[in-house]
């Protein structure tokens, strides 16, 4: 096998392995949130494979071509929300990381020629390569430090591995466009460089396919079911601080406080919310928590007055934008909805 065929084979079996992965994703109700991110940095990547080689004929030509080679310069930007999405359950862009990524889709535009000959090729590429810096350095900040929360061992794990593995893949491309120029680029570098991003891409949506199912949205009703010895002490204790004290009501409560409250050992509180309540992250946790005094208030005639960011300050959340997000995520509809609801069935009883 020569280094041609090695080239073609590694970037067809990547665009395919891409492709449907992200079909994987979007059937499993389960993964179809971060299949909107997956997909279009997929899609992204597909055309980065058509043309990064330094072989001319066989590169895809002509119109497909040129839609590849312009698409190509959109990948990182996906390939950051789908990181952050993977890990953040609420994750939506907005603020720095939408004004981020839609500048990134500016540039890499500009830079490939569509908005005139005028912008192309003329250094935007290094403008590209810092904000890409700077989106790295915010990625690795958000997972570690919401990796005190995570609660599934295997994801605490993948939050470090992601970074620096993204680090390291980065940090090595930008050493050789520094070094060597934005055009080096031999066959047996772009032929790794292709397998690396791939693996890459293709290891953290497979660990997302066989996610578990969702949580209960009431820490209430799966708390009281049976348990034995120091586990029927620990959930009596959790019960405890949730209903009784209303522990999560405290705006700046973190797992660092829970766990010091319960008297338990970090890992043993984790697995306790984890398997016993099923949620993957202390936040989750803990919307589902505030949630159902959300849900509380809002079925409470004295209240039926009062404005919605009332109830999300009552109910332990900092924003009115946060109670909405975790509503949502957690009842499948706005906390207005909810309200308004039609029949007397659908209000929670008050407890």
């Amino acid at each position: 096998m020569d280094i041609n065929q090695l080239d073609v084979i590694v970037r067809v079996a990547g665009a395919t392995l891409l492709l449907l992965l992200a079909i994987l994703l979007a059937r499993d109700p389960r993964t179809r949130r971060v299949a909107i991110y997956f997909a279009p940095m997929a899609v992204c990547l597909v055309g980065f494979l058509a043309g990064n080689t330094p072989e001319p004929t066989l590169r895809l030509s002509g119109p497909l071509g040129t839609v590849g080679a312009l698409i190509a310069g959109y990948a990182a930007v996906f390939l950051w929300w789908f990181c952050l999405a993977s890990f953040d359950p609420l994750f939506r862009p907005r603020g720095g990381v939408l004004i981020a990524g839609l500048a990134w889709l500016m540039i890499a535009s500009a830079d490939r020629g569509l908005f005139g000959p005028a912008l192309e090729s003329r250094g935007l590429s290094w403008a590209l390569i810092a904000l890409g810096v700077s989106m790295l350095a915010y990625l690795a900040w958000r997972l570690v430090r919401d990796r005190a929360g995570d609660l599934v061992d295997e994801s605490r794990r993948a939050r470090l591995l992601v970074v620096l593995l993204l680090a390291g893949q980065l940090g090595a491309d930008f050493m050789v466009d520094l070094v060597m120029g934005l055009d080096w680029g031999p066959h047996g570098f772009t032929i790794l460089q292709n397998a690396a991003f791939l693996a890459f891409a293709a290891w953290l949506a497979l660990r997302l396919l066989p996610v578990p199912a969702p949580a209960s949205p009431s820490v209430r009703g799966r708390s009281l079911t049976p348990a034995q010895g120091d586990e029927a002490r620990l959930v009596e204790r959790l019960r405890v601080l949730v209903e009784v004290e209303k522990i999560h009501l405290a705006p700046d409560l973190d797992f660092a406080d829970v766990v010091r409250r319960m008297g338990a050992p970090e890992r043993t509180v984790r697995r306790l919310i984890n398997h016993r309540l099923g949620h993957d992250h202390f936040r989750a946790f803990l919307n589902a928590c505030r949630v159902a005094e959300a849900r509380r208030l809002l079925a409470d005639p004295t209240r039926a007055e009062d404005k919605l960011i009332a109830i999300a300050l009552d109910s332990g959340f900092a924003s009115l934008a946060s109670f909405n997000r975790a509503f949502q995520a957690v009842e499948g509809r706005p906390p207005s909805a909810f309200r308004h609801a039609p029949t007397p069935e659908e209000r929670p009883a008050v407890f």
